[in-house]
């Protein structure tokens, strides 16, 4: 199921977090990222998010798109598909519009599917916007 995925490669990479880079604060990219380290803060993307299975990653996620294979503590808000392989670990609630698990992934907390994901967590959320700006 994801080995097709990744088999295809990234046409917008943009950001790579070697497994021996650690990032704090604020990250946000227009297009892929892949995360193969520790991200402290928040992580934004516009394009996809690839999570390698030794990543940690300690924040509120958005993406267009993203594969996980790391753990992630935080919300996640993604746009389109949202893929978790076995070694997944998800500390946090997940609002998505299309959801894979492989067996052995680990969720712990609320999942929302919806096709207006990021729309429908910018209105529940307005203030981190406006913070943002600032």
């Amino acid at each position: 199921m994801f080995k097709e995925e990744k088999d295809k490669g990234f046409s917008k990479v943009e950001t790579i977090i070697g497994p021996s880079v650690k990032v704090e604060g604020d990250f946000f990219g227009q297009g892929d990222i892949i995360v193969q380290g520790v991200v402290l803060g928040n992580l934004k993307t516009k394009g996809h998010l690839e999570v390698g299975a030794e990543a940690r990653i300690t924040a509120d996620v958005e993406a267009g798109s993203a594969n996980i294979a790391g753990e992630i503590s935080g919300n996640l808000t993604i746009n389109e598909n949202l893929d978790l392989s076995s070694t997944a670990k998800i500390k946090g609630d997940i609002m998505v519009n299309v959801l894979s698990v492989e067996k052995g992934a680990q969720i712990n907390g609320k999942i929302s599917m919806d096709k207006n994901a990021a729309e429908k967590n910018k209105a529940l959320n307005p203030k981190a916007d406006s913070e943002k700006m600032n």
